[in-house]
């Protein structure tokens, strides 16, 4: 018990506050970066399916094959195996930098067969009558595709972002912060409990957040259920 009142007392609330912050912006600095990466590879697997607006048999396994097989490889030793190239492209292997450049390899392949999921949702005749009227591949993707997908791209992003967030709970391994850094590396030798059970808890409330902010924007920018508000005003206006 002494050693875990220490423990808490150093870290204080101003320990835990920065806790969250690095836990924060360690994850969605990191998802943005992935889906920068992510959303065009998704939505490039989706077009060049055998099924898609073009097909491109060759390209479509080329890409697939190396997401593949990047979203097998553990995080854990997805990190260890990138601290070369962390220390070449960002000159550092350990800290909060090093921490995002791996985090964005590993979710970027994730984020992909995320949105590849969400967009081959897209009802195909809603494709075939814009191809009909002459529409472009690049249209078809920005005026079809991404808008109709919406809602299901939301909800990818959300499960997306807590991946990662459970990815960077392993940031103390690499010198990196947030509270599972202040869980693991710092409470967990000192048997600390209780501070393990708080770092726990704000980690689940964070997730919570996350899940329901993110569930309520996929429903606002749904349009079916948009459609059925608007019917159901008109209905009650007659």
């Amino acid at each position: 018990m002494n050693l875990c009142s220490r423990l808490f007392g150093q870290l204080g609330f101003g320990g835990f506050a920065v806790g969250v912050w690095e836990t924060l912006y360690l994850t969605f600095l990191s998802t943005a970066f992935a889906y920068l990466i992510g959303l065009p590879l998704g939505i490039l697997l989706c077009v060049t399916d055998a099924g898609g607006v073009k097909p491109i048999p060759w390209l479509n396994k080329a890409v697939g094959f190396v997401v593949n097989i990047l979203r097998s490889i553990p995080f854990i030793i997805l990190m260890v195996a990138l601290i070369p190239a962390s220390r070449a492209i960002i000159g550092t292997s350990i800290g909060n930098a090093a921490m995002i450049f791996m985090l964005v390899i590993a979710a970027a392949p994730y984020v992909a067969r995320m949105v590849e999921s969400s967009v081959k949702e897209v009802d195909n005749g809603v494709v075939e009558a814009a191809r009909s009227m002459g529409a472009t591949t690049m249209q078809i993707v920005l005026k079809v595709l991404i808008p109709e997908a919406k809602p299901s791209l939301i909800v990818g992003a959300v499960i997306s972002t807590v991946t990662v967030l459970g990815y960077s709970a392993m940031a103390g391994t690499i010198a990196a912060g947030g509270l599972g850094a202040i869980a693991v590396t710092q409470a967990r030798p000192s048997n600390a409990q209780d501070v393990i059970w708080l770092c726990v808890a704000l980690i689940v409330v964070i997730v919570q957040g996350i899940q329901e902010a993110g569930m309520l924007l996929a429903k606002k920018t749904d349009r079916r259920i948009t459609a059925r508000k608007h019917k159901k005003r008109r209905s009650d206006a007659v």
